[in-house]
């Protein structure tokens, strides 16, 4: 695997790629908030052969620059669009959680052509409503009023399961580290984003390609009706349910994660 940044547009994204002489297929792993690309590390490493893996960190996030600093879906969207095509990939997969699920729907509603599959993770389609803009202002007040310790030490708590929580706290350090690792004002940029984001619902039943949608049982951020949605409406998708996980199921349980996940490369992309 290495690691490289790019020039897009008016920022350098960091990017990393496993070394895969002839892909029939790519899968762009889309990192949520606040976090980075290394978040998926352990499934880069375990892809089915054939299958290219890239990860990169989203504006503002990780080592990506944050250009003129006002963030939006729209405009994370727009920049993973132009990795795709700085990249010249071809045979996309778009793989995203939380936030990154987001950013997916929206470059797929932008530029429908671009992806051949979709993997979304403990991810909604629904614009945030007022009481979540509401929850966004106070954490921004948070780390405004205290630090971004104190909106990290809330945050975890709420993203694990009860079992990652007790039981695995080497991948809650893991994380802890990496959203401390941001910059507070691009974390708050972040958060006004993601207060802001459109409602891509109504997109949903014009999605033609096969989509995985994937939750962790214990996920406190995004309930099971909120994924049911997703599955009503796209044709061509398929449901998991990971246990003992809460929001991030890949790195909660990321045997099972990289089964199901791998399953669906080699039933879509391989056979």
């Amino acid at each position: 695997m290495k690691e490289t940044r790019v020039k897009t547009g008016h920022i350098k994204v960091n990017v990393a790629v496993t070394e895969e002489q002839d892909p029939k297929a790519t899968i762009v792993f889309i990192h949520g908030f606040p976090f980075n690309k290394n978040i998926w590390k352990q499934q880069m490493v375990a892809l089915p052969e054939h299958i290219q893996g890239i990860a990169y960190d989203v504006r503002g996030h990780g080592k990506t620059s944050s250009g003129h600093g006002y963030f939006s879906v729209d405009q994370f969207a727009n920049d993973l669009l132009n990795l795709i095509k700085f990249l010249k990939l071809k045979n996309v997969i778009l793989c995203g959680i939380s936030m990154g699920g987001y950013i997916a729907l929206r470059a797929t509603e932008s530029s429908p052509e671009t992806a051949s599959g979709l993997i979304l993770c403990d991810t909604n389609s629904m614009a945030e409503g007022n009481e979540g803009k509401l929850n966004r202002f106070a954490q921004i007040e948070t780390i405004m009023s205290k630090d971004l310790q104190a909106f990290t030490d809330a945050f975890v708590k709420k993203i694990f399961s009860r079992d990652t929580l007790q039981k695995k706290p080497k991948v809650v350090d893991f994380i802890r580290q990496v959203i401390l690792q941001n910059k507070e004002k691009n974390i708050c940029a972040t958060l006004l984003a993601l207060a802001s984001r459109t409602d891509t619902t109504v997109f949903l039943d014009s999605i033609k390609v096969p989509t995985l949608i994937i939750r962790g049982e214990q996920d406190q951020i995004i309930s099971h009706e909120q994924v049911e949605i997703l599955h009503q409406h796209i044709k061509k998708s398929t449901f998991s349910l990971i246990p003992e996980s809460g929001h991030l199921p890949n790195l909660e349980n990321p045997e099972q994660f990289n089964a199901i996940l791998n399953e669906y490369l080699t039933k879509n992309f391989l056979s």
